[in-house]
Protein backbone atom coordinates (compact mmCIF):
# COMPACT_ATOMS: atom_id res chain seq x y z
CA UNK A 1 0.00 0.00 0.00
CA UNK A 2 1.33 3.43 -0.88
CA UNK A 3 1.34 6.31 1.48
CA UNK A 4 -0.57 9.28 0.09
CA UNK A 5 0.77 12.72 0.94
CA UNK A 6 -1.93 15.40 1.15
CA UNK A 7 0.16 18.07 2.87
CA UNK A 8 0.81 20.00 -0.35
CA UNK A 9 -2.93 20.08 -1.25
CA UNK A 10 -4.39 21.45 1.96
CA UNK A 11 -6.08 24.46 0.27
CA UNK A 12 -7.35 22.59 -2.82
CA UNK A 13 -10.85 21.89 -1.42
CA UNK A 14 -11.25 25.46 -0.22
CA UNK A 15 -10.12 26.87 -3.59
CA UNK A 16 -12.52 24.67 -5.58
CA UNK A 17 -15.36 25.61 -3.19
CA UNK A 18 -14.67 29.33 -3.67
CA UNK A 19 -14.63 28.93 -7.46
CA UNK A 20 -17.95 27.04 -7.48
CA UNK A 21 -19.62 29.58 -5.16
CA UNK A 22 -18.33 32.46 -7.30
CA UNK A 23 -19.69 30.89 -10.49
CA UNK A 24 -23.10 30.37 -8.85
CA UNK A 25 -23.21 33.98 -7.63
CA UNK A 26 -22.32 35.29 -11.09
CA UNK A 27 -25.06 33.17 -12.70
CA UNK A 28 -27.65 34.39 -10.18
CA UNK A 29 -26.59 38.02 -10.62
CA UNK A 30 -26.78 37.85 -14.41
CA UNK A 31 -30.22 36.22 -14.39
CA UNK A 32 -31.63 38.81 -11.96
CA UNK A 33 -30.20 41.75 -13.92
CA UNK A 34 -31.56 40.51 -17.27
CA UNK A 35 -34.99 39.94 -15.72
CA UNK A 36 -35.14 43.51 -14.45
CA UNK A 37 -33.77 44.82 -17.74
CA UNK A 38 -36.52 43.13 -19.78
CA UNK A 39 -39.25 44.07 -17.31
CA UNK A 40 -38.48 47.70 -18.11
CA UNK A 41 -39.63 47.05 -21.68
CA UNK A 42 -42.89 45.54 -20.42
CA UNK A 43 -43.60 48.71 -18.45
CA UNK A 44 -42.82 50.84 -21.51
CA UNK A 45 -45.14 48.68 -23.68
CA UNK A 46 -47.99 49.24 -21.25
CA UNK A 47 -47.42 52.98 -21.13
CA UNK A 48 -47.21 53.25 -24.93
CA UNK A 49 -50.47 51.33 -25.36
CA UNK A 50 -52.22 53.49 -22.78
CA UNK A 51 -51.10 56.68 -24.51
CA UNK A 52 -52.08 55.45 -28.00
CA UNK A 53 -55.49 54.41 -26.67
CA UNK A 54 -56.04 57.83 -25.12
CA UNK A 55 -55.04 59.52 -28.38
CA UNK A 56 -57.50 57.39 -30.37
CA UNK A 57 -60.27 58.22 -27.88
CA UNK A 58 -59.45 61.93 -28.24
CA UNK A 59 -59.88 61.57 -32.00
CA UNK A 60 -63.28 59.93 -31.48
CA UNK A 61 -64.34 62.88 -29.30
CA UNK A 62 -63.11 65.38 -31.90
CA UNK A 63 -64.90 63.53 -34.71
CA UNK A 64 -68.17 63.44 -32.73
CA UNK A 65 -67.91 67.19 -32.11
CA UNK A 66 -67.36 67.83 -35.82
CA UNK A 67 -70.29 65.54 -36.66
CA UNK A 68 -72.55 67.51 -34.30
CA UNK A 69 -71.47 70.72 -36.05
CA UNK A 70 -71.63 69.31 -39.60
CA UNK A 71 -73.56 66.06 -40.27
CA UNK A 72 -71.72 65.62 -43.59
CA UNK A 73 -68.28 65.38 -41.92
CA UNK A 74 -66.40 62.45 -43.48
CA UNK A 75 -63.11 62.33 -41.54
CA UNK A 76 -59.85 61.61 -43.33
CA UNK A 77 -57.80 64.09 -41.33
CA UNK A 78 -55.16 64.25 -38.65
CA UNK A 79 -56.06 65.87 -35.32
CA UNK A 80 -53.41 67.51 -33.10
CA UNK A 81 -53.67 66.52 -29.44
CA UNK A 82 -51.04 68.48 -27.56
CA UNK A 83 -47.67 67.57 -29.04
CA UNK A 84 -49.06 64.30 -30.47
CA UNK A 85 -51.64 63.57 -33.16
CA UNK A 86 -54.16 60.95 -34.20
CA UNK A 87 -56.18 60.26 -37.33
CA UNK A 88 -59.89 60.22 -37.99
CA UNK A 89 -59.66 57.58 -40.70
CA UNK A 90 -63.28 57.67 -41.80
CA UNK A 91 -66.81 58.58 -40.77
CA UNK A 92 -69.63 56.68 -42.44
CA UNK A 93 -73.34 57.04 -41.88
CA UNK A 94 -76.60 55.20 -42.31
CA UNK A 95 -80.09 56.53 -41.71
CA UNK A 96 -79.85 56.05 -37.94
CA UNK A 97 -76.17 55.89 -36.98
CA UNK A 98 -72.63 57.09 -37.59
CA UNK A 99 -69.53 54.87 -37.58
CA UNK A 100 -66.27 56.62 -36.69
CA UNK A 101 -62.89 54.93 -37.25
CA UNK A 102 -59.78 56.40 -35.64
CA UNK A 103 -56.13 55.42 -35.41
CA UNK A 104 -53.36 56.52 -33.07
CA UNK A 105 -49.64 55.68 -32.83
CA UNK A 106 -47.45 56.34 -29.81
CA UNK A 107 -44.64 57.34 -29.71
CA UNK A 108 -44.65 58.88 -33.13
CA UNK A 109 -41.53 58.95 -35.27
CA UNK A 110 -39.89 55.90 -33.68
CA UNK A 111 -39.37 52.38 -34.96
CA UNK A 112 -41.33 50.77 -32.12
CA UNK A 113 -44.89 52.07 -31.61
CA UNK A 114 -48.10 51.04 -29.91
CA UNK A 115 -51.12 51.24 -32.24
CA UNK A 116 -54.78 51.66 -31.33
CA UNK A 117 -57.53 51.34 -33.96
CA UNK A 118 -61.01 52.25 -32.72
CA UNK A 119 -64.39 51.84 -34.35
CA UNK A 120 -67.23 53.64 -32.59
CA UNK A 121 -70.88 53.52 -33.64
CA UNK A 122 -73.20 56.23 -32.36
CA UNK A 123 -76.88 57.02 -32.76
CA UNK A 124 -77.23 59.85 -35.30
CA UNK A 125 -80.00 61.68 -33.42
CA UNK A 126 -78.84 61.52 -29.79
CA UNK A 127 -75.09 60.79 -30.27
CA UNK A 128 -75.37 58.01 -27.69
CA UNK A 129 -72.77 55.29 -28.12
CA UNK A 130 -74.07 52.04 -29.60
CA UNK A 131 -70.74 50.19 -29.78
CA UNK A 132 -67.10 50.91 -29.00
CA UNK A 133 -64.49 48.40 -30.07
CA UNK A 134 -60.78 48.17 -30.76
CA UNK A 135 -59.89 46.53 -34.06
CA UNK A 136 -56.60 44.83 -35.00
CA UNK A 137 -56.50 46.76 -38.30
CA UNK A 138 -58.58 49.35 -40.10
Amino acid sequence: MTNLNFRGQSGFVALISVIIITILLVIISVSISTTSFFSRFNVADGEYKKRSSELAEACVDAALLKLAQDPSYAGGESIAVGSDSCQVVSVSSTATQYTVKTKALFPQGTAYQAVTNLQVTVDSSSFSIISWQELPTL
